[in-house]
């Protein structure tokens, strides 16, 4: 038997009382129901949110907290209540979500909190499902978002850098997170007010640029902590990957598997707090499909909770959008797409329902991890125990771990033989019942379709305008100027032009030799044309944002006309001295002339903040009326498209496919719903993206689509679809243990709510639907994924109908393994560990 020190530490801290006003303890009080013991202090039930080293302690009682990143201005107001609805009945308690400072700041002394950046209605929500609310004030938050949360006019203010010890900065920061605070204190939403914000966060992962800045860096992680404090939010203030965050104030982790990597608190009174597991990886374009399975997740929240972790933040636990141009450098419009609710408000199975498995296994274990004292035993090689213990009484649980990667393997604990698959940990409530491994999934799995509306597509008919390359523009300035600088934030494109006279003994004498325009540039992209005819594009990206465009053009004897359209793809969102960073074109020449190469970087250029098209705004009904629309041609560069259709049928989410385009920009009704870039392609030769969300809240019953094409893409094959997860499947073998949901705790032991805990595949079509159709059954060795199963060696000839009586017809049914008979006289099937696997169609 192993008994680390520092979880025996651990325990005997956990039973002195830290407050977060530093109260003296001077007695805790508890009762025996479900580990829902009050905390009191002073023989006074403790109000307000307080901690110690086992957990936050909320109104005088302990919590686990299962907590679910949910970003509001990353969808539409009307989705609000539906998503944070669906994260409580996956067993999240608490909603997370940063606040967004370029969004209620965009100018300087104005502020939106409307619409989607209604924080305060967002919060308010959060309370109405009673559940807790994490504020990550920031106001630096990365997430992927447009500048990290920044401002674009702070670039600008004079003697500034971002994230240090500078006075300029922190007058600005103090009066922003000031204003955040005060607006949710005359809203009482904090929890001593009896709203539901326990938790705040000052700054953002700051140790990861924290040396850059030396003892600049040292003075305003302090100065930072002595802020949050003075605001009298009179709930504990977080800082995550914050070695050094000053007392009072809770460092915490962020990563995928905190349950080991976590260095822990800095101060032995502090809670073990996750505020980031990642959920699979944000994608930038370019990028290929990014994963992360329910088991992997699954099983570093079950380590994080047996190793003295009291609370986890999935981050994300729906991505949403980014609509408009408000994800960062090369970011994708869809984020976190994989979290367990999709981008579209969807459950993504099996991840939202095994995670929901988890919340309620660890939940069981309640009492004893709040009360219990911590051990650890080696069970083999590579397998372990945790068992938390509360002394004096039968109140057990024990995590049993398998950390062979590889291999299932048995072990010995307490009398029991126990399987163990490869990499994975079970969960007994009561040190006796198995009631969840990380790595078996008995919730049911589904697939994402995309069905092509009828009625959308219908009659749907595009009309073209093209822009002109501007010759000869104003706002003249010997270089180039910089692309940050220049656009302000306010669009991604601007135009440089210039001119040069050739004479014909500059031009090249072998008709097979041309110049070439060379353009090095320090990001993100541009699109060349010279005397009107389009050159070409080249781009940088997320991990290389310099580039040098070279083509082959052809000059002319005279003056020849030379216009450059930079673009950006969103604002940077992380590193140090992120004021400093620059984009555009840096060096210009001419490669090729009889007099050598030419130069002209420093010629003499005129600049243009923005495309014709936006100033018109062609995206609007009245917009579209200032220009002359055509019938579309076989497609060209930098090209407007037009057409109208109706709303699709039914209430599923839409999106639309963007099939043959390039790179662009798409609105609906005015509003922007964000970037694509179908012919950036990932090493797998597709588009990161080929799909994007239309909030239904955008739609009219016709409505105007417009489309900014910048690489010559063809809209004839773009069309409007429905998004469903109407294909429900389930894997469940002999060996699975029965659900979490199964069991309850009751006066202090676990009991089962049925009789029959046998193994069975559990289904339930989405909304009020119901099952049509039965679209593969095979009880055996089946193999492959929900969408795409297979039939292996062998397979119980009744599996089909046994599923069909149980299920057709129904919107939701329960398959016993052992009702479908089996035979054996498959030789492949004697000793098979028999798997049913179930695909049905819902409708």
């Amino acid at each position: 038997m192993v008994e680390p020190r520092r979880l025996l530490l651990i325990f005997f801290l956990s039973t002195l009382l830290i407050a977060y006003s530093n109260a003296n303890v001077e007695e805790i009080q508890k009762d025996t129901e479900e580990g829902d013991e009050e905390v009191k202090v002073g023989g006074q039930k403790a109000l307000g949110v307080t901690y110690d080293a086992r957990s936050l302690i909320i109104n005088g009682k302990r919590e686990l907290l299962f907590s679910g990143a949910i970003h509001y201005p990353r969808s539409t107001p009307d989705m609000w209540p539906d998503l944070i609805k669906k994260a409580k009945q996956g067993g999240i308690n608490a909603i997370e979500t940063y606040v967004f400072w370029n969004g209620h700041e965009p100018v300087e002394g104005q502020y939106n909190f409307e619409g989607e950046f209604d924080l305060v209605k967002f919060i308010k929500l959060i309370h109405e499902h009673k559940l807790y609310a994490v504020v990550r004030v920031g106001p630096f938050i990365q997430a992927e978002w447009n500048h990290g949360g920044l401002p674009y006019w702070l670039r600008e203010v004079p003697g500034i850098i971002f994230r240090s010890d500078n006075e300029p900065f922190k007058k600005h920061m103090k009066r922003f997170v000031t204003l955040i605070v005060d607006k949710l204190k005359q809203e009482k939403l904090f929890a001593p007010q009896g709203g539901p914000i326990i938790l705040a966060q000052i700054e953002n992962e700051y140790n990861t640029i924290q040396r850059a800045f030396r003892e600049k860096g040292d003075s305003y992680v302090q100065w930072a902590g002595k802020l949050a404090l003075s605001l009298n939010a009179n709930v504990p203030w977080i800082m995550c990957k914050q070695r050094d965050a000053p007392d009072p104030i809770i460092n915490t982790c962020n990563g995928r598997h905190c349950g080991d990597t976590f260095y822990g608190p800095n101060k032995r009174n502090k809670p073990a707090l996750w505020t980031e597991n990642w959920t699979a990886q944000y994608r930038v374009f370019g990028d290929p499909p990014s994963q992360r399975s329910a088991e992997d997740l699954a099983y570093s929240v079950a380590r994080f909770f047996s190793k003295n972790g009291s609370m986890v933040n999935y981050y994300m636990y729906y991505g949403g959008t980014n609509f408009g141009r408000t994800s960062a450098s090369f970011t994708t419009t869809r984020y976190y797409d994989e979290g367990p609710l999709d981008e579209f408000g969807i459950q993504r199975e099996p991840k939202w329902g095994h995670l929901k498995d988890v919340h309620r296994a660890l939940s069981l274990c309640k009492r004893a991890l709040f009360w219990g004292v911590p051990t650890t035993l080696k069970l083999g090689p590579d397998q372990q125990a945790i068992v938390w213990q509360q002394p004096g009484t039968s109140a057990c649980a024990a995590f049993l771990a398998n950390n062979n990667t590889r291999l299932a393997q048995h072990v010995n604990f307490r009398g029991q033989d126990i399987r163990l698959p490869a990499r994975s940990i079970s969960v007994l409530p009561d040190c006796k019942t198995v009631v969840f491994n990380t790595q078996l999934v008995t919730t049911q799995h589904n697939s994402r379709n995309f069905v092509r509306s009828e009625i959308a597509n219908k009659n749907f008919n595009w009309e073209m305008y093209r822009e002109v390359p501007p010759v000869g523009l104003g706002f003249k300035f010997d270089v180039p100027r910089e692309l940050f600088h220049l656009t302000k934030d306010t669009t991604d494109y601007a135009w440089y032009t210039t001119s040069l006279l050739l004479g014909r003994r500059d031009l090249p004498m072998k008709k097979n030799v041309r110049p070439v325009l060379r353009v090095a540039s320090l990001g993100h992209g541009i699109h060349a044309y010279v005397n009107g005819e389009y050159a070409g594009s080249a781009h940088g990206s997320k991990v290389e944002k310099s580039f040098v465009f070279q083509r082959a053009v052809s000059l002319k004897e005279g003056e020849n006309h030379i216009a450059l359209l930079g673009y950006l793809v969103g604002l940077p969102d992380s590193g140090a001295y992120m004021e400093k960073r620059f984009a555009g074109p840096r060096s210009i020449t001419i490669l090729g002339l009889n007099t050598g190469t030419l130069d002209i970087s420093q010629n003499g250029w005129g600049h243009q903040v923005g495309i014709d098209g936006e100033k018109k705004k062609l995206f609007t009904e009245e917009g579209s009326k200032s220009v002359q629309w055509t019938k579309p041609d076989q497609g060209g560069p930098l090209t407007w498209y037009k057409g109208y259709f109706d709303a699709p049928e039914g209430d599923n989410p839409v999106a639309i496919v963007m099939t043959g385009m390039g790179k662009g920009m798409v609105w609906i009704n005015g509003r922007s719903i964000g970037r694509y870039w179908n012919n950036y392609l990932s090493p797998l030769k597709k588009p990161t993206q080929s799909e994007y969300h239309i909030p239904r809240a955008y739609l009219k019953p016709k409505n105007l689509i417009v489309l900014l094409e910048e690489e010559g893409g063809n809209p004839k094959d773009v069309h409007i679809v429905t998004v469903n997860r109407d294909t429900i499947c389930s894997g469940v073998s002999e060996i699975h243990p029965p659900s979490p949901r199964l069991f309850e705790t009751k006066n202090g032991s676990l009991q089962a709510k049925v009789n029959d805990l046998k193994p069975r595949a559990e289904l339930k079509c989405p909304g009020k639907k119901q099952i049509v159709a039965v679209e593969f059954a095979s009880y055996g060795d089946p193999f492959g994924a929900c969408g795409a199963y297979f039939i292996g060696n062998c397979t119980a000839p009744e599996s089909k109908q046994v599923v069909e009586k149980y299920c057709l017809g129904k919107p939701s049914c329960q398959i016993p393994l052992d009702s479908i008979p089996f035979s054996n006289q498959n030789d492949a099937c004697i000793h098979l560990r028999k798997t049913l696997a179930v695909q049905l169609k819902c409708a």
